[in-house]
């Protein structure tokens, strides 16, 4: 029995060339699988070889679109050893499609490596865009959306606490990436430098056990640790308004 997935990418898979000798960067589902466009799969199906973060986690998605596309590994501890290699077969006009264990590459992943090296040797890259974590709370957080800031992951340990700094004033909305192990630590570190502000937690992301968790920086803290830790996180912080800067300004006075 053809299942009705395996019979999508057959058609897809018809109606597109891929360009020889380009680098597409794909963006695959955040957590939901049918979060995939019609040209992503078109693309990764007909590329000679997908350079992925985690090739058993992307193999997962590529199974259930049944592509049979050559997989190899391209992470943040390999990729000045692999570049090389991949800029050498596109050169020698084969096609490559480089996708992130989830969401858009080049997104805090080591894709722009790739994508930089191949623009400094002339080979043409294509975006295919789609599902963007940061994105995808952002819309939902209830926080101003005119303007932001995205910050990624910040410094663990060196660096951190300028980061933080440099943000204090920062009047757009902040949106920080954290792991499940960090998030509690983060979220203490950002109130005992900016103080206290509206924040939105986001977890699992299109997910069967999505959250979001809508609180005040303070209150959140007397109950992040009641939550369920896991999945990756999305922190979104309210900017510094024109009231915070005020109250900002009054602690300074106090402490001169």
């Amino acid at each position: 029995m053809v299942r009705k997935h395996e019979v999508l990418v057959t058609i897809v898979a018809d109606t597109i060339i891929v360009k020889p000798g380009t680098l597409y960067l794909v963006s695959t589902p955040i957590g939901n699988l049918q979060d995939i466009t019609l040209r992503a799969l078109k693309v990764l199906a007909q590329v000679d070889i997908i350079a992925a973060e985690d090739t058993r986690t992307s193999l997962k998605l590529l199974n259930h679109y049944t592509i049979k596309v050559p997989l190899t590994s391209y992470h943040d501890f390999n990729k000045e050893k692999v570049t090389p290699a991949l800029i050498k077969r596109l050169e020698s006009a084969e096609s490559i499609a480089i996708i992130s264990d989830a969401g858009t590459p080049g997104v805090s992943d080591p894709a722009f490596y790739l994508v930089r090296e191949a623009i400094r040797r002339g080979i043409n890259v294509e975006s295919i865009p789609g599902a963007t974590a940061f994105v995808t709370a952002l819309t939902s957080s209830g926080l101003a959306t005119d303007r932001f800031v995205f910050e990624g992951f910040i410094p663990v340990k060196k660096g951190r606490q300028k980061r933080l700094e440099e943000l204090r004033l920062e009047p757009r909305t902040i949106i920080i990436y954290e792991s499940p192990n960090r998030v509690v630590k983060t979220l203490q570190d950002i109130y005992a430098v900016l103080g206290n502000r509206q924040v939105v937690l986001a977890r699992e992301l299109t997910k069967i056990f999505e959250q979001f968790v809508r609180s005040s920086l303070e209150e959140l803290l007397k109950t992040v640790e009641t939550l369920t830790l896991k999945g990756e996180f999305v922190i979104l912080v309210e900017g510094c308004s024109r009231e915070i800067q005020r109250e900002i300004k009054k602690k300074e006075k106090v402490k001169k």
